[in-house]
C-alpha cells in the first residue's frame, strides 16, 4: 500500500497541478452551473438528462485525464493505427441511418446508439491532434519541403472534408485554425504564410459567392445590418443574450432565483449568457481569467515539451481550445456569426466535455514526460 501511494504520489508531482486543478475547477463548476439553470426554468427544452450527463462526462473525464497523463504521449503517437481509423469510421457512421440530425441544427453531426448520442467529429479532432502531430514530428526539418508540406495538409484534408460533407461550418473551422496554428509553430516559412494571406481576399470572394448559401450570408450580414436585425428572425438569439447579459450588471441576479431571460439554446452554445445574467461582470471575467491560464498553461507545456511531437500535441490542444472560446464568446457578444461552436467544459454536451478532459490529458501528458525514460504505466521497451 505505502509502494502504491509513493508511485501515485511521485506521478501526481510530476504533473502541471495549476493545470489540472484549474480543469477540475472549471469542470465542477460548469456542472454546477448547468445544475442552477434547469433550476430556474428559463431553459427550453433542457431536461435533467443534460446536467447529469455533464457530472458523468466530467467525472469521466477527469479518472481519463489522469490515466491518459500516466502514459507516455510518444507511445500514444507510435499506436496512432489504432484509434484514428476508429474516430473515422466512427465519424462516416453520420451518413448511415444512425446519423441524426439534432432540432435546431442543419447538420448531420451525431450518431444515435439509442441509449445516447455523440457527436463523432469531438473525437475526430482529438485522434487529428495525435496523427498530424506525429506527422508533423516524422517530417522534422523537411516540413517546408513542397511534397513533404503537400503530404501535410492532404493528411488535413481527410477529416476536414468529412466534417464538410456533414455541413458543420463550426467544426470544419475549428480544423483549419488548428492545421494553420500547428504547421506555424513547426516552422512553417514566412514565405508561405504571406502567400496564404494573400490569397485571404480571393478565397473569401470566391466562398461568398460562389460556396455559401443565402441563410449562411446572412448570419454575416445581419451582424452589422440594423434594418435585418430588426427583420429577420436569425438575430433573435444574439438580441436576446445581449440582453440577458446586460440585466445580469455587476454582479449579477444570482444562481437560484430571478428575473431571467430567455435564451435559446442557453445550456449549450450560450452558456456565457448565463453566467453573465446570474453572475454579472465579474462572473465573466472570472471565467475568462480561469481560461486564460488553461491556455497559458498549454503554451507553457508547448514550450518546455522536449521534442516537436510533444509541443505539437501541446500547440493542437492549445489552438482547438483557444478557437472555440473566442468564436463562443464572440457569438454570444454578437460580433461573430452563430455556427455553433460549445464553451469548452461549460456547455452541455457529453461529447465535447469527454474530449475537453481527454485533450487536456494529453497536455498534462506531454509535461509529465520531459524525461524519455519516465512512464507510469508502461516501461521504455513498450
Amino acid at each position: 500500500m505505502k509502494k502504491t501511494l509513493k508511485i501515485f504520489w511521485g506521478y501526481i508531482k510530476r504533473l502541471d497541478l495549476i493545470l489540472l486543478i484549474s480543469c477540475i475547477v472549471a469542470g465542477a463548476f460548469a456542472c454546477f452551473l448547468l445544475y442552477s439553470l434547469y433550476e430556474s426554468g428559463i431553459a427550453y427544452g433542457m431536461i435533467p438528462r443534460h446536467y447529469k450527463m455533464q457530472i458523468l462526462t466530467t467525472a469521466l473525464g477527469v479518472v481519463f485525464m489522469l490515466i491518459i497523463a500516466g502514459i507516455n504521449y510518444r507511445l500514444l503517437s507510435k499506436i496512432w493505427f489504432t484509434y484514428a481509423p476508429l474516430s473515422v469510421i466512427l465519424t462516416l457512421l453520420v451518413f448511415t441511418p444512425l446519423g441524426l440530425t439534432p432540432e435546431g441544427t442543419d447538420n448531420v453531426a451525431w450518431v444515435d446508439l439509442g441509449f445516447t448520442s455523440i457527436q463523432p467529429s469531438e473525437f475526430l479532432k482529438l485522434a487529428f491532434i495525435m496523427t498530424f502531430s506525429t506527422h508533423v514530428a516524422k517530417v522534422g526539418d523537411k516540413l517546408n519541403k513542397l511534397p513533404q508540406l503537400g503530404l501535410l495538409l492532404l493528411h488535413a484534408a481527410i477529416p476536414l472534408g468529412l466534417i464538410v460533407v456533414q455541413g458543420d461550418d463550426g467544426t470544419a473551422l475549428v480544423f483549419g485554425f488548428m492545421v494553420i496554428i500547428m504547421l506555424f509553430s513547426a516552422g512553417l516559412w514566412w514565405r508561405y504564410i504571406a502567400i496564404g494571406l494573400t490569397a485571404i481576399p480571393v478565397a473569401a470572394y470566391a466562398l461568398w459567392n460562389y460556396v455559401m448559401l443565402p441563410y449562411q450570408q446572412k448570419r454575416f450580414l445581419v451582424l452589422f445590418d440594423t434594418e435585418l436585425q430588426e427583420t429577420s428572425a436569425m438575430y433573435d438569439q444574439q438580441r436576446a443574450s445581449l440582453i440577458a447579459m446586460g440585466s445580469g450588471g455587476m454582479t449579477g441576479k444570482g444562481l437560484f432565483g430571478g428575473e431571467y431571460y430567455y435564451v435559446p439554446a442557453v445550456h449549450t452554445d450560450f452558456i456565457f449568457s448565463y453566467i453573465g445574467m446570474t453572475l454579472g461582470l465579474i462572473g465573466c471575467v472570472a471565467v475568462i481569467s480561469l481560461f486564460l491560464l488553461i491556455l497559458g498553461k498549454m503554451l507553457h507545456g508547448a514550450l518546455s515539451a522536449k521534442d516537436l511531437l510533444g509541443r505539437s500535441i501541446c500547440v493542437g490542444v492549445f489552438s482547438m481550445i483557444l478557437f472555440h472560446c473566442i468564436i463562443n464568446i464572440g457569438m454570444v457578444v454578437a460580433v461573430v456569426p452563430v455556427i455553433g461552436i460549445p464553451l469548452p467544459f461549460f456547455s452541455a454536451g457529453g461529447s465535447s466535455n469527454l474530449v475537453t478532459f481527454l485533450a487536456m490529458g494529453l497536455v498534462l501528458s506531454v509535461y509529465s514526460h520531459k524525461e524519455k525514460k519516465y512512464h507510469m504505466f508502461f516501461t521504455e521497451k513498450d
